[in-house]
């Protein structure tokens, strides 16, 4: 469906750098409109892709009202799509803050111009009674703020969506698909309603076009699904099918597993990570992906494309096979240098020690020296390990623990060459350690 977009319109979309921010800004951009594309951070090539669009890198959801406002007014938006979201609480981001709070000085700063701003926001689907977890609580009292706030507004709730990227709970489900593994049968029997990012998209291109700015009552609430009734089970084997995997034989994953791994990734948020499996996940998984597309449909006569239909039309091709397929290695490939840097630097200062200093003092090195030399290289070891642990330092973590192994095998070479012939092969085994790194290296962008 083609939409001649009114000339020029001015669209700010707040949360770029989302799965469903990105597409729209793109989209938009492609249309004539006149994009200012917000996000707190966007990696490189999310900026080539957005330079037909204005970027801003802001912590627009930290801006007080009046900075809202000032944002407006200077790129003189006629249209404001909140795609910002938060799944679970975190260190300057609680989901009350981004959902509600940010939500309600966003209103503010609209109702305080002088023109009418068309608020496009992008809300929860289900039923509000099945609302339970942070996330939907809050996302839902945003909604209601919003349809009670007496602007212009259209609240959209997109099922699970499809889109060409993949990130998030999108990634999840295609490393899924790529394991000879099924969730328990009440997670794969849950509802799972989905949409395709495209007629996202092609739902707030309809509504820039059509809303008539005089009409500053207008307010809508669409979920976005495809009619057609789906389980997750459904949505996997489609994507199963999508990456040639389907005829392989699966292991049912326990619960208690799966319990696990939503609180394995409750930590790794703690650390800075956004690992896609937490226990919110688990819980909304549980609660299922439902809504009713009857007025989206109605409204807007999209015929909007299935699963399957999308998955025909973008063939997957050896990148997404290998993604899929490396998705969840990622993780346990930073897990893993963690703990052998850690398990490293504290064997040596313990049970190791005499034998470490031992190295060193039978190839001359003063005793002294030989126990300053051995602590300092124990908690240096430490160090790379931890810094690995954190998001914010584990680039800064591989480099060092790259240079440091060298280090380690060209010291060893000359001092103790030896050691190279021991029959557990120590130094051997350094090297397989340094490509471990340079994978995750290679593995660490998130978008």
């Amino acid at each position: 469906m083609a939409v001649s977009l009114r000339a020029k319109a001015h669209v700010l979309v707040l949360g770029a750098s989302g799965l469903v921010g990105h597409f729209i800004a793109i989209d938009l951009a492609r249309r004539g409109c006149e994009v200012i594309a917000v996000a707190r951070s966007l990696e490189p090539a999310q900026k080539f892709s957005l330079r037909e669009s204005t970027v801003l890198e802001a912590p627009v959801v930290d801006l007080e009202t009046a900075a809202l406002a000032r944002l407006l007014e200077e790129q003189d938006a006629d249209f404001v799509v909140n795609c910002v979201g938060v799944l679970q609480d975190r260190a300057g981001a609680t989901t009350r803050e981004v959902h509600e709070a940010f939500v309600g000085r966003l209103i503010a700063a609209i109702r305080s111009l002088d023109r009418p701003i068309l608020l496009a926001h992008i809300g929860v689907p289900g039923r509000e009674e099945k609302d339970h977890t942070p996330f939907s609580l809050t996302k839902r009292q945003g909604e209601r703020m919003i349809r009670d706030a007496g602007i212009p507004a259209a609240i959209l709730r997109p099922g699970f969506v499809v889109a060409p990227a993949a990130y998030g709970g999108s990634a999840l489900l295609r490393a899924l698909a790529a394991l000879p593994i099924d969730l328990p049968a009440e997670e794969m029997n849950s509802p799972f309603a989905a949409v395709a990012v495209e007629d996202i998209a092609m739902t707030i291109a309809l509504l820039l076009e059509n809303w008539d700015a005089e009409d500053r009552t207008f307010n809508v609430s669409f979920d976005l699904v495809h009619p057609e009734p789906l389980s997750l089970r459904d949505v996997v084997d489609l994507f199963r099918d999508w990456l040639g995997h389907r005829s392989r034989r699966r292991l049912v994953l326990p619960r208690v597993l799966l319990d696990l791994g939503a609180r394995a990734g409750d930590l790794a948020a703690r650390l800075g990570w956004e690992p896609p499996m937490r226990t919110t996940t688990l819980a909304e998984l549980r609660r299922g992906v439902a809504g009713d597309p009857g007025p989206w449909l109605e409204a807007t006569r999209i015929a909007p494309r299935s699963i399957a239909r999308v998955l025909m039309d973008r063939p997957a091709t050896v990148q997404e096979r290998w993604f899929a397929r490396l998705y969840l290695l990622k993780p346990i490939v930073i897990a893993t240098l963690v703990v052998f840097w850690c398990a490293s630097g504290l064997i040596a200062l313990t049970v190791a020690y005499d034998a470490a200093v031992g190295i060193l003092t039978t190839r001359g090195f003063p005793a002294a020296l030989a126990y300053t030399m051995t602590v300092a290289s124990s908690v240096l070891d430490i160090a790379v390990g931890l810094a690995i642990a954190v998001r914010r330092t584990c680039r800064g973590g591989l480099l060092a623990g790259i240079a440091v192994s060298a280090f380690y095998m060209i010291g060893a070479a000359v001092l103790t060459p030896n050691l190279w012939l021991e029959p557990l092969g120590a130094l051997v085994k350094t090297g397989p350690a340094i490509i471990l790194m340079m994978i995750a290296l290679a593995t660490l962008d998130k978008r």
